[in-house]
């Protein structure tokens, strides 16, 4: 993902003095959103279990009611995994580990067939038409790979990023999504990927390598599950992420919070997912952009954002995790800034609800953002907006909790726009 410009500031005080029981202390916040993210990690791992088991079944009965409930399974497994990206940013663990399980986008010819319009060379990728699932040998650029065997192992060791290129991603949520849905063609128009259940039919195979196909999809589920098992165990008590928070002290802890909060808000949402791909009118810039989940991902990407602010978390079975607040921290030093924020927070919801509900019953995201489409791309823009409007209110508070510096991701669609067309 392209990151460009930080937003930087704070004063050189630490955070101090939240020991009352009226209001949270910061030891008590920073347990909280660790128990967040353990809970979430504890339910993307369940649900992708679920999806493990739905593409066990389509692959046993290749039929179109099965690859209908794999897809299904694929989207209730995106759910709790976005609510998961606001620990990204400021805690290394997770945004050195994030690569292998949410990457995007990927250049689909390095993992299967493509349609003809895809071409077959990419100056920057040699292996962008590498097809690897009709290849069990590889020749590129001098190289040869041996895909003989499509095991987890050879995903992620050989095959992920491959020759050091970003866009050859062979791991994940997204190479599965491409598995299961094929390409979208529709490029702005309606309409999602429709790869055929006969594509996993050894039998009646079509797209050629059938078997192949079903070895690389069994093989990036068991991948995406050890990974999942990974973080979950990064985030239980004496974890290596539990570690590093705590190694960063109060201050340092509370920082990390605001830091993923203002990343995700501004330069990665706002920017690289959003104003981006509506400045180009792209699909491609679309971030689940085979099975038309985009919508999806983005709204939990906020509700992620709200879950470590309000210190609370809805789990897939219903339940509620909560506990000591940052809102609660930030109130208590000064209650207009945490009112300001709390606010923000309600109005990005509420944009970006009406964005699902467009996308539920009027278009996809990727129509929303096509060209000439004013009231779609209308919709987007005052998400986007509120984003950018809630961003301003974390710098806020970074200020009233008197913490150091802080540097939140940044976008040149956002803050050098004229460099995305050069």
């Amino acid at each position: 993902m392209a990151r460009s410009l930080s937003l930087l500031l704070g004063t050189s005080c630490l955070v101090a003095g939240f020991a009352s029981a009226s209001f949270a202390a910061p030891t008590a916040v920073l347990d909280n959103y660790g128990d967040i993210a353990e809970a979430i990690f504890e339910d993307s791992l369940a649900s992708a279990k679920d999806l493990q088991e739905a593409i066990n079944t389509l692959v046993a009965n290749p039929t179109e009611e099965n690859l209908a409930a794999a897809r299904a399974a694929w989207v209730e497994a995106r759910n709790p995994y976005q609510q998961s990206e606001v620990y990204r940013f400021g805690n290394a663990i997770v945004d050195e580990w994030e690569g292998k399980v949410n990457a995007w986008p990927l250049d689909e010819g390095l993992i299967d067939y493509t349609d003809a319009s895809y071409g077959t060379e990419n100056e920057e990728n040699p292996f962008y038409a590498a097809n690897v699932i009709a290849n069990a040998k590889l020749n590129v650029a001098g190289e040869t790979v041996d895909a003989t065997n499509i095991t987890a192992d050879f995903l992620s060791d050989q095959l992920q990023e491959a020759g050091e290129v970003e866009a050859n991603v062979a791991t994940g949520y997204h190479a599965i999504e491409f598995l299961l849905w094929g390409q979208d063609l529709n490029g702005t128009g309606a309409g999602a990927g429709s790869r055929p259940a006969t594509d996993f039919d050894a039998a009646n195979c079509t797209g050629g390598s059938c078997e192949r196909r079903v070895e690389y999809l069994k093989a990036a589920t068991e991948l995406l599950i050890s990974d999942l098992e990974e973080m979950l165990a990064a985030w239980r008590d004496g974890g290596e992420a539990r570690k590093e928070l705590t190694a960063k002290g109060e201050a340092g802890g509370i920082a990390t919070i605001l830091t993923g909060m203002g990343s995700l808000s501004y330069g990665e949402l706002a920017g690289e997912r959003m104003q981006l791909g509506l400045m180009l009118h792209d699909p491609e810039e679309e971030h689940d952009c085979f099975s038309d989940n985009t919508h999806m991902s983005h709204y939990n990407d906020v509700v992620g954002i709200r879950n470590v602010f309000f210190g609370d978390y809805t789990r897939i079975d219903g339940s509620k995790l909560e506990g000591a607040s940052l809102k609660d921290l930030i109130a208590a030093k000064d209650p207009a800034v945490a009112a300001e924020l709390e606010e923000g927070l309600n109005k990005t919801l509420a944009a970006f609800e009406v964005m699902k509900t467009r996308a539920e019953t009027v278009e996809a995201y990727d129509q929303m953002i096509g060209e000439n489409n004013e009231e779609g791309n209308a919709v987007v823009q005052a998400a986007i907006d509120a984003l950018v409007e809630q961003t301003s209110s974390i710098q806020r508070a970074v200020k009233v909790l008197e913490l150091e510096e802080i540097a939140f991701e940044g976008s040149d669609s956002l803050d050098n726009p004229t460099a995305v067309f050069q």
